[in-house]
C-alpha cells in the first residue's frame, strides 16, 4: 500500500476545489493527457471521468469513478485502467495552520495490477506519487495566488446529448 503525503501551501478550501474540478483532473495527475466527463456531476458518488494517456504512438483511454466523498476532507476514486484491472486512490485533506495536509493512499483493488503487486511495483507508485502531488501544489499554489481564495468550481456533469457519454 504506497501512502504519501505533502504539505501544500494554500488552505483546504483551495486544495478541495482542485480536486472537485474533474475537467482539471489531468493538470495534476500523472499520465492523463486530457480528461473529461462521462457520468455524474463530479466528484459526488459514481461520477465519472475519462482520459487518455499517451504511450508512444498509441493513447489508452481509461476512466476513474467517485467512490467515497466527504465534500473538504476525503476524495476516494477507483481508477479502471483495462487489463491492469483497477486502483483504489485515496485523498484526505487535513488543515494544518494556514496550509494542507495531504495524504495519498493508493493500491491494487482488481485485475493484473493487484496480481502483480510487489515491493517494484511500490517504488512506481512512490515515484508517481511524488510528482502527483508536486503537480497538485503547483495547481493548489497557482490557484490561491491567481484567486486569493478557492476559485468557484464548475458543475462538470456528462453530456447525454454528446456521443461516447454514459
Amino acid at each position: 500500500m504506497a501512502v504519501r503525503h505533502r504539505l501544500i501551501r494554500t488552505g483546504p478550501d483551495v486544495v478541495w476545489a482542485t480536486l472537485a474540478d474533474g475537467a482539471g483532473y489531468a493538470r495534476w495527475v500523472v499520465g492523463p493527457s486530457t480528461s473529461e466527463p462521462v457520468r455524474g456531476r463530479w466528484p459526488q458518488v459514481g461520477a465519472a471521468v475519462r482520459y487518455e494517456i499517451p504511450v508512444g504512438p498509441f493513447r489508452l483511454s481509461n476512466r476513474t469513478v467517485v467512490r467515497r466523498c466527504e465534500e473538504g476532507a476525503a476524495l476516494e476514486l477507483e481508477a479502471h485502467a483495462g487489463p491492469l484491472g483497477t486502483a483504489r486512490i485515496a485523498f484526505e485533506l487535513r488543515p494544518w495552520g494556514e496550509h494542507c495536509l495531504v495524504i495519498v493512499d493508493e493500491h491494487p483493488l482488481r485485475g493484473a495490477g493487484g496480481r502483480l503487486h510487489n515491493a517494484g511495483v511500490e517504488v512506481v507508485i512512490q515515484l508517481r506519487h511524488r510528482a502527483m502531488l508536486r503537480r497538485l501544489a503547483e495547481v493548489c499554489e497557482a490557484r490561491q495566488r491567481d484567486h486569493g481564495e478557492a476559485a468557484p468550481v464548475p458543475a462538470l456533469t456528462a453530456d447525454p446529448d454528446r456521443p461516447g457519454h454514459a
